[in-house]
């Protein structure tokens, strides 16, 4: 979150004369307590979050208040899907026997058709979880149909951006609350009439969602605040080449219980590096994806399964450096840190994110710099 006096995007573009909103996730999503939205939503008014019908009447009703009053329009519709409760899953039937109604995917999916990630065990209970995750992707799908139908029905769709992207990855074992590639590495979808063609895929530039402040405001033209950390892709939405796109640094500090466990990545088109600042071999790592049928799956078949058990100790307990070969290992299966094949790259990686830590001014960066010590 900001804080005052920190420019944010949503008042960038009220100064500029925009109307902003936001549909579900107000709390979370505020830039700060004392910043008021023009139009806002929470998930309870939205189908606990998962109404597509409820996203298209409420974003028609925002268009239609922007249209009345001439302003332009900033609106972040926030679905929570796909998130726990999964479509379909015992959790999600736990609610519903509270009285809550929550809508039906418009098409669900079942554990005989869904591919399970490599980074996870193809077993039966967490092919079904992989069921009850795709099914509420596809409630997600529903749900920014009638967002888009619903701007569609307004007349601006031809003059309107629309960026959809996800936060972080699958709320699985090493996925979400990870600095792993399938952590981080999310859908971006951007529709920009007159500028994108329709169904062109870049898969050469990295972008992070650091950068999407400067590139929104380079594309309504607006004068971008000094200081930004991002920087503008517009170049790269127009069919450029952009440079300095070669490489992603990521970070994690706690999770919504607010245990710590820091982490920092480097990940470039070949290699991921990972600094596990917590591993010390005795922590415990939790976070919210241990609480699905996933976790305990995989713990109850480590009874009996050693390359499942290794598996299992890794995620719980994970060791201070990780390297990884994304190209030809993408799921993160096999660390590199101690074969000597990997030295070279292990020290430029290092080398990588000590340069950036120290021009973040990391408060992890004295930490970083001990252990590198100790191992050299």
């Amino acid at each position: 979150l900001s804080v005052p006096g920190v420019p944010i995007l949503p008042e960038a573009l009220r100064d500029s004369g925009f109307t902003v909103g936001i549909l579900g996730k107000v709390g979370h999503s505020t830039p700060y307590k004392e910043f008021v939205w023009d139009f806002a939503v929470d998930q309870p008014d939205l189908g606990a979050g998962r109404s597509a019908q409820r996203y298209a009447a409420e974003a028609k009703a925002f268009f239609d208040e922007a249209s009345e009053t001439g302003k332009p329009f900033f609106l972040m519709a926030n679905t929570h899907d796909p998130h726990r409760p999964f479509a379909n899953s015992g959790q999600e039937t736990g609610m519903r026997r509270r009285g809550l109604t929550l809508a039906r995917p418009s098409r669900p999916f079942w554990p005989s058709e869904v591919t399970v990630p490599a980074f996870l065990p193809d077993i039966p209970e967490v092919r079904l979880e992989m069921a009850e995750y795709y099914s509420s992707v596809r409630r997600c799908d529903d749900v920014v149909g009638g967002v888009l139908d619903a701007l569609e029905e307004s007349g601006q769709a031809q003059n309107t951006m629309v960026i959809f992207l996800s936060d972080h990855g699958m709320a699985l074992p090493f996925a979400k609350t990870n600095c792993y590639r399938h952590s981080t590495r999310t859908p971006l979808m951007i529709r920009w009439p007159g500028t994108i063609k329709a169904g062109s895929v870049d898969d050469d530039h990295f972008v992070s969602a650091i950068d999407l402040k400067p590139t929104i405001l380079e594309a309504l033209e607006i004068e971008a605040p000094n200081g930004m950390d991002g920087r503008s892709f517009c170049s790269v939405l127009r069919g450029h080449e952009q440079e300095g796109r070669d490489r992603v640094f990521t970070q994690f500090h706690m999770t919504s219980a607010e245990r710590a466990f820091p982490m920092r990545s480097v990940i470039t088109r070949e290699s991921g590096y990972i600094f596990n600042a917590w591993a010390n071999g005795d922590t415990h790592f939790r976070n919210e994806s241990q609480s699905g049928r996933t976790f305990k799956a995989m713990q109850q078949a480590a009874k009996t399964d050693e390359a499942i058990a290794e598996r299992v100790d890794l995620f719980v307990h994970r060791t201070p450096e990780e390297l990884f070969d994304y190209g030809r290992d993408p799921d993160a299966l096999r660390n590199l840190v101690e074969e000597a094949s990997a030295k070279e790259t292990l020290a430029r990686m290092r080398k990588l994110l000590e340069q950036w830590m120290e021009k973040s001014n990391d408060p992890l960066l004295e930490t970083f710099r001990g252990y590198l010590a100790e191992k050299s």
